[in-house]
């Protein structure tokens, strides 16, 4: 059998048979013939945790301090896109200082989730490293400072949330309490650190080596006239779509899949899209700070990219965004008469969506007059990403036939890793097998060791 008959018949399978943290349990199967792609599933087996229907029936009140526990790491995205949802179905727009501070809890979070996944999550892929531990045997300085530097995220959210981890003082309207002037300013040591280390940083990020590799992605993110994104905006694409957040239905659309409990969502006109750091930076780049488009230049980084590899310098860039939008925020603070707004009782339906670090997460909930919940539609950016990732993996396949098991099977994992921290952790867990076609020698199956499966609640 000559080299090229045997390339077209042998099989290449990857198989992540177990994630960790993709709002519970799933796995990744990528199966080819030759250079040809013949299966990709980005699998979701854990039963549902049925939030929404959860939320039936519940005051509206309670909606943000439940929806928030569902993703530890990315509370305050669920806080505000609740918030916005029920205020939306009241007629209310919070604006001025409490504005301002939803704005600098969001800077928290993006800070200490971007440098969850840049630091510890995503980086170790680009170094051959199988965690952050053995990254920190050789670059200590960096997982240190990155360290140091989501901490700094960590305090701007305990001090505005009350702790870091699903936090209990934001309510439908504002906050239960409001921050002193002395409380926040107490944040600006630290994030004028940070602000002095990412400089570090980002020298360390441009050395960073990344496939060659780009696609032809919908971004779609919101957009605001003159910020870039948090919690307001149009929802934009860069083919076309441009729509208020209360039309994502009627442009929007979640199908279950047959290996999956977890929904796909697709655009009904044109199928898959992608949401997240690539998507706003490429459809919000002037909306950026002078500092952070300088960041931007600094990383080699230009609009447009398509390179998904990339987004961890993305992230590297919203989170200097963010530092110097927190400093600005924290400084110009005067302290409102009162830590919330009146929201009216009132039947309706509401419509909310802000900017997780991951992308555009949408609520919509139905309110009766006495503000009990009738119906919940939560769409979350890891749902509305799968398409695309599949996407990636079916497009990376045909790349991944000449290189070595073992760097196909990371290839295959960076992939994944690209796009949503939730997952990064998981995917180390894999098994890469090269099955040959009827009368080959069989190749020797390659087990990996398998990491303990670490829960993120």
């Amino acid at each position: 059998m000559t080299r090229a008959s045997a390339m077209k018949s042998k099989t290449l399978r990857i198989d992540v048979d177990l994630l960790a943290r993709v709002e519970g349990e799933g796995g990744v199967l990528l199966r080819m013939t030759g250079r040809t792609v013949d299966e990709v599933q980005v699998r979701i087996f854990e039963p549902p945790r049925l939030f929404e229907a959860l939320l039936r029936g519940r005051s509206r009140m309670e909606a943000p301090d439940i929806t928030s526990r569902i993703c530890g790491i990315c509370p305050v995205a669920y806080l505000m896109s609740s918030c916005h949802a029920m205020e939306d179905a009241a007629g209310v727009r919070v604006d001025g200082p409490l504005r301002d501070l939803r704005r600098l809890l969001y800077c928290g979070e993006w800070i200490e989730s971007h440098g969850l996944h840049v630091f510890l999550l995503h980086a170790p892929d680009f170094f051959g490293c199988e965690d952050a531990f053995e990254m920190a045997r050789k670059h200590g300085d960096v997982v240190r400072a990155g360290l140091r530097i989501k901490k700094a995220g960590n305090a701007i959210i305990e001090r505005l949330g009350g702790r870091s981890i699903h936090p209990v003082n934001v309510r439908v309207g504002g906050f239960y309490r409001l921050p002193t002037r002395e409380e926040l300013r107490a944040l600006l040591p630290e994030i004028e650190w940070s602000l002095g280390a990412m400089g570090d940083v980002m020298r360390w990020a441009r050395a960073l080596p990344f496939p060659d590799f780009e696609r032809d992605y919908e971004f779609v993110a919101l957009r605001h006239p003159d910020e870039y994104p948090f919690c307001e905006g149009r929802l934009v694409s860069n083919k076309g779509l441009d729509i208020p957040v209360r039309e994502y239905g009627d442009h929007f659309l979640e199908e279950q899949v047959p290996y999956s409990t977890a929904l796909h969502a697709r655009l009904r006109a044109r199928g898959a899209y992608l949401c997240g750091p690539l998507a706003r930076f490429n459809l919000c780049f002037d909306r950026l700070g002078d500092a952070a488009r300088g960041a931007a230049r600094d990383l080699g980084l230009e609009v447009p990219c398509r390179n998904p590899f990339k987004s961890i310098l993305v992230r590297l860039v919203e989170m200097v965004h963010a530092f110097h939008e927190a400093r600005r925020l924290v400084l110009a603070y005067e302290p409102p008469d009162r830590p919330f707004v009146e929201v009216p009782l009132r039947a309706g339906v509401g419509h909310g969506c802000t900017e997780a670090p991951r992308g555009a997460l949408y609520h919509r909930y139905s309110i009766a007059d006495d503000g009990t919940i009738l119906d919940a539609c939560i769409v979350p950016p890891t749902s509305q990403n799968l398409r695309s990732i599949e996407d990636d993996l079916r497009a990376i396949g045909p790349t991944l036939v000449d290189l070595p098991r073992r760097d196909a099977t990371r290839r295959a994992e960076l992939a994944v890793r690209n796009h949503d921290p939730c997952i990064s952790c998981s995917t180390h867990l894999i098994d890469l097998r090269m099955q040959p076609s009827r009368g080959q020698d069989p190749e020797p199956s390659a087990t990996f060791p398998r990491a303990s499966r670490p829960r993120t609640t």
